[in-house]
């Protein structure tokens, strides 16, 4: 086996690896307790699957593709308005602060539980 064709190898079983290890990501966050399907969209871009959960006076949302285990949002519940609710296919959206999320509609009864159940200091606004 030539030298070319050794590195070829390691390469394409690295991006081999890489893929596997997103999807298992995806997957787990997907099926962990406490997450819930969430799409986000910022602005007009479109939407981006992820999930998110419900930590320490904050939603934070995580997409599904990608290695990070960080949240890539951390959307604060004190202050934050609801300003429209909108049906969106088979989810639910709401507008907030500059962004959207579209979930079930378990989910948003979740989510606007959460909101109301803010300390009467967090002068919430729900649509």
């Amino acid at each position: 086996m030539g030298a070319a064709m050794a590195i070829a190898l390691v390469v394409i079983t690295g991006v081999l690896l890489v893929a596997a290890l997103i999807a298992l990501r995806g997957l787990v966050l997907a099926r962990f307790r406490g997450f819930v399907p969430c799409r986000l969209r910022e602005g007009v871009s479109g939407w981006r699957k992820g999930v998110a959960r419900y930590a320490d006076g904050e939603l934070h949302w995580m997409p599904l593709l990608g290695l990070g285990l960080r949240p890539r949002h951390a959307i604060a519940r004190r202050g934050l308005r609801v300003s429209r609710r909108r049906r969106e296919g088979e989810l639910w959206a709401v507008d907030c602060d500059g962004l959207s999320l579209a979930m079930s509609e378990d989910a948003l009864t979740g989510f606007l539980a959460w909101l109301e159940s803010a300390p009467p200091s967090a002068h919430l606004d729900v649509a």
